[in-house]
């Protein structure tokens, strides 16, 4: 195994090339570039220095992972034979993907490598765009940019950009954070006598963009936090300063207790916006549930409990632990091998530490979701009806003992009984697949649209809920009926 050596070609030209580097360059006898389409090369093909190239490779793969990984392989392969000097754009430690393949061949010990200099793209960059990197900055990789990767408040440099689709793929991933018109700056050849940079709004970006090894993108930050509305950040940032010493005198008073009923309220607008399948309204609905997670998370942070890194951590947790499917080696075929899986994990999880099969269970919000909870928990360990017609029986025993009470018994007892016939009913609806707390909300609310039918009415009536019986009110209840078929 003979050693590679790995020499960077610098960012720009040959006057920036350091002259240990020239000379390394000029005494190799089996030298390979990543690409020739660099101006240091050009310079030096004027002297007689000679090479061969792995452009060939870039024509035949369709993905840069399948190029880097030929490069390495070709490298690998040739080493056997002599001494490999092996050239790259910049410094072979920044933004090169195919010197990092080497590192994991030589640490597997597939490969013996040997990392010389090379002036890095970075500091020209810094130069000619004015920018101190202390200021935070993020070095990305522009043939895998992802919208999470990118911090607004950073200077955002975005190497290896080859290509129009590249270009075209980073302008769209940076559009999903960044205004349409947000200007952006395209640096060329930093640092040598070529430099050109070239401000852009970011919409145009893939239309003027010069496609080279010498091209960078950068984006600049943005300062203040309410043009960064888009980041989880900011949200974080605007409920601590709420509830910070020089915030709302209602937000510093929340606790986990006083807010519940306002978490309560705001899941129901969120399904009531589903059911409407409006998806703007959707999106305020999800932003307003989204603010109660963060009051909690932040109530916790401040009582020094818990902060939303352990919320996070809590449910990604949760979420790779249930889905072995995804995450690990089990195989699921379909849905229903999916919920056995999640069930049994869920089961084994609550053995650890829970005494009774009905502990979890409790919902303090909503009496209908605790007894369909309750049913269904006792169901699967065989405390329920074979079939749907003992429920039956039973909602009528409980009625008939309701009925009976409202004529001989007292009110504690009336409730009681009460109790029992809503219980057999959400048995009912148990059995029939149905969700008992859906079937309210949309009972409530079809009332409420009705009954609002019936104001309208009386308004363009005789204007008094008095002036009309009850026969007349519920020819309206009956009209309103009739409009939603």
């Amino acid at each position: 195994m003979n050693e590679i050596t790995i020499i960077g070609l610098g960012a720009s030209d040959l006057d920036q090339l350091p002259l240990g580097i020239y000379k390394k360059l000029k005494a190799s006898e089996h030298l390979y570039v990543r690409t020739e389409q660099h101006p240091v090369l050009q310079e030096l093909k004027t002297e007689g220095l000679t090479w061969t190239s792995f452009d060939g490779i870039y024509m035949k793969n369709d993905q840069f992972e399948g190029v880097y990984e030929e490069i390495v392989e070709n490298l690998l392969q040739l080493a056997i034979a002599n001494p490999v000097t092996y050239a790259v754009p910049g410094h072979p430690l920044v933004a090169e993907q195919t010197v990092q393949l080497l590192i994991e061949a030589e640490q597997q010990g597939k490969a013996k490598i040997k990392i010389e200099g090379g002036q890095s793209f970075l500091d020209p960059i810094f130069g000619a765009l004015r920018i101190d990197p202390i200021e935070g900055f993020q070095l990305l990789d522009g043939t895998s940019l992802k919208r999470d990767d990118i911090q607004m408040n950073s200077h955002v440099l975005i190497g290896q950009v080859y290509d129009a689709f590249s270009a075209s793929e980073v302008k769209l991933t940076l559009m999903e954070k960044y205004p349409d018109e947000y200007e952006v700056t395209i640096v060329t050849s930093a640092g040598s006598n070529q430099e050109k940079l070239t401000k852009v709004p970011l919409y145009e970006l893939d239309r003027v963009m010069v496609l080279d090894n010498l091209t960078t993108l950068y984006v600049p930050p943005i300062p203040h936090q309410e043009n960064r509305l888009k980041e989880w950040q900011t949200l974080r940032k605007i409920v601590a300063d709420l509830r910070g010493p020089n915030g709302c005198p209602w937000d510093k008073e929340q606790t986990h207790t006083t807010l519940k009923k306002y978490a309560v309220e705001e899941v129901y607008e969120l399904l009531q916006a589903i059911d409407e399948e409006d998806d703007d309204h959707i999106v305020e609905e999800l932003g307003d549930v989204l603010l109660q997670v963060f009051l909690h998370a932040q109530i916790g942070e401040d009582n020094g409990y818990f902060s939303l890194e352990d919320v996070l951590e809590s449910v990604s947790d949760k979420m790779i632990r249930r889905h072995p499917h995804v995450f690990g080696d089990v195989i699921a075929n379909n849905s229903e091998d999916v919920l056995r899986n999640w069930q049994q994990i869920k089961a084994e999880e609550k053995k650890e530490h829970v005494e009774s099969l009905l502990d979890g269970e409790l919902r303090t919000d909503s009496s209908l979701l605790t007894s369909y909870n309750y049913q269904k928990r006792v169901a699967k360990v065989g405390f329920d009806w074979p079939d749907v017609s003992g429920a039956w029986d039973k909602f009528e025993e409980e009625l008939i003992e309701w009925k009976k009470e409202l004529k001989d018994g007292n009110t504690d007892t009336q409730t009681d009984e009460l109790g029992d016939v809503l219980f057999t009913i959400v048995n009912l609806a148990r059995f029939y697949g149905l969700s008992p707390e859906q079937a309210m909300m949309q009972a409530n609310e079809k009332f409420k649209r009705r009954f609002q039918y019936i104001e309208s009415s009386v308004k363009k009536g005789k204007g008094d809920f008095a002036q009309y019986n009850l026969e007349e009110l519920d020819a309206f209840w009956k009209d309103a009926k009739k409009l939603e078929r």
